[in-house]
């Protein structure tokens, strides 16, 4: 009996790792989005992705076919969600430091961003996951689309002419 606990531990194990192996840098990379923090200096979006992965690593046995990629995303979404409502009571108001792409954007306008055109999820799997209606989502995402597309940007250096030195 004890063995047959310990090679399921085992499999369960090996599984993990596999599925780790294969889905922690797009999901870190999509936890980096959502902090809108630098790649190569995001110690939030880690420690979002290292709690979402403890959450899927612990219900990893009462998975029953449903897909790990899709719980530790929505897992991942819903702990930004709660963080971002927590530490600046509420998704629309903190914006971080200008260090990541999507930083000019609310946390919730990022959330929304990230799952739809990044993950790919769809409307209205996206509206269930947040509690909004479908109609909401897509007026949020256009409006974070709009914002990235027509942010302002600082103008280019002037080019100065190199002055001909009479000889």
């Amino acid at each position: 009996m004890r063995q047959r606990h310990a090679s399921r531990a085992t499999r369960r194990a090996r599984e993990f790792e596999a599925f780790v192996a294969g889905a922690a840098g797009r999901l870190l990379h999509a936890a980096t989005l959502l902090t809108a923090e630098a790649p190569d200096d995001n110690p939030r979006a880690r420690r979002l992705l290292t709690r979402s992965l403890a959450h899927t690593y612990a219900s990893w046995d009462r998975l029953r076919g449903e897909d790990p990629y899709d719980r530790t995303r929505q897992h991942l979404a819903t702990r930004f969600a709660r963080g971002a409502w927590h530490h600046h009571g509420g998704l629309g108001r903190s914006r971080p430091h200008p260090a990541g792409q999507l930083a000019p954007l609310t946390p919730q306008e990022r959330l929304i961003l990230v799952l739809r055109l990044y993950e790919g999820v769809a409307e209205e799997q996206t509206a269930a996951l947040l509690g909004l209606s479908q109609e909401r989502v897509r007026a949020i995402c256009h409006r974070a689309t709009t914002t990235l597309l027509h942010r302002r940007r600082d103008p280019a250096p002037a080019v100065t002419a190199a002055k001909a030195v009479p000889s």
